[in-house]
């Protein structure tokens, strides 16, 4: 299934209608929002890890990696009916655990059948980083890949270990010197609300240093919202975790940018914030403030609760 509602972005192009029709996708496909224009091919199902409890886009899943046959299938399915698109982004959750030789293979194949795309894109977490060697990581280059979305969700360790992440502070840094080393665009994603009211200030702004350190090329920050069935909406309905209010959120946002020095771009425009705001820092940061004060004090509405989504 191919779910297109986790953007606000254009429609599906018709060769993504025709692969919602007929690639192997297995439950729902999840994908960053510059992949909107992307051909998805699902290597993987579901999440390596599967234990953060603020997720539940796998809890359907169980991970496992996807048969040569069938992904071969879907990459001569692309093959005759993808041509007008020149991406492709590697799905499930955390593609790049796949064991290196094989996923060597996934990146020659891609070049042999689909000599048109000039780029590949997929998530990581900084396990899988880990496990690939920087030599490793400059061969998938070599062969077409350019950019790994990161999940950092905070970079304040006492969250990372309530929400489950299995990471510290410090090994997603160690991840991303590896991804800097071998040349690849490093795309991370933080959560606005995480932490609740009470390590809110500590969260921003811990996560911008950080984030300081990573040095990403490109940081999107989402806005925390609880789902049924995870860990954390069960936490939620029993009182014992309190979820932010939209200017609280928006305070939290301020706070991260204010502190967040590496050159960057910066995204806070998807569709589960509630004032979507981009822009390249340094450059841009007093404009970005700007606009999250207006909204603060009543001068930008913000996006209704209903017309939020994941």
């Amino acid at each position: 299934m191919f779910n297109s509602s986790l953007t606000r972005g254009p429609l599906p192009s018709f060769d993504q209608f025709i692969a919602k029709k007929f690639m192997h996708y297995v439950g729902q496909i999840i994908r960053p929002p510059s992949e909107a224009h992307s051909i998805i091919l699902q290597v993987t199902v579901g999440c390596s890890h599967n234990k953060c409890t603020f997720c539940g886009a796998y809890k359907e899943k169980r991970f496992a990696i996807k048969d040569d046959a069938i992904v071969q299938e879907d990459l001569d399915f692309a093959a005759q009916y993808c041509q007008r698109q020149n991406k492709v982004f590697l799905a499930d959750g955390d593609a790049l655990i796949i064991p290196f030789d094989r996923l060597k293979r996934i990146f020659s194949d891609i070049r042999q059948k689909l000599p048109w795309v000039n780029r590949i894109s997929l998530y990581g977490s900084a396990r899988s980083i880990r496990s690939k060697s920087v030599a490793q990581l400059i061969e998938l280059k070599q062969l077409g890949l350019d950019r790994v979305y990161l999940g950092l969700e905070s970079g304040k360790d006492e969250v990372l270990c309530l929400v489950k992440k299995g990471e510290t502070a410090k090994s997603m840094i160690e991840a991303s010197e590896k991804i800097r080393e071998a040349g690849l665009f490093l795309s991370v994603m933080v959560i606005l609300g995480l932490a609740g009211p009470g390590l809110s200030n500590q969260h921003a702004i811990e996560t911008a240093q950080v984030l300081n350190m990573m040095q990403p090329k490109r940081v999107a920050a989402l806005t925390l919202m609880l789902l049924d069935n995870t860990e954390l909406g069960r936490l939620y309905r029993e009182g014992d975790f309190e979820l932010l209010e939209p200017f609280e959120m928006l305070r939290e946002l301020r706070l991260m940018i204010e502190h967040l020095e590496t050159p960057c771009q910066f995204f806070a425009n998807h569709a589960s914030n509630y004032l979507p705001i981009r822009g390249r820092l340094p450059r841009d940061r007093e404009k970005m403030l700007t606009m999250i004060d207006d909204a603060l004090s009543g001068l930008h509405q913000l996006i209704p609760e209903g017309f939020r989504r994941l």
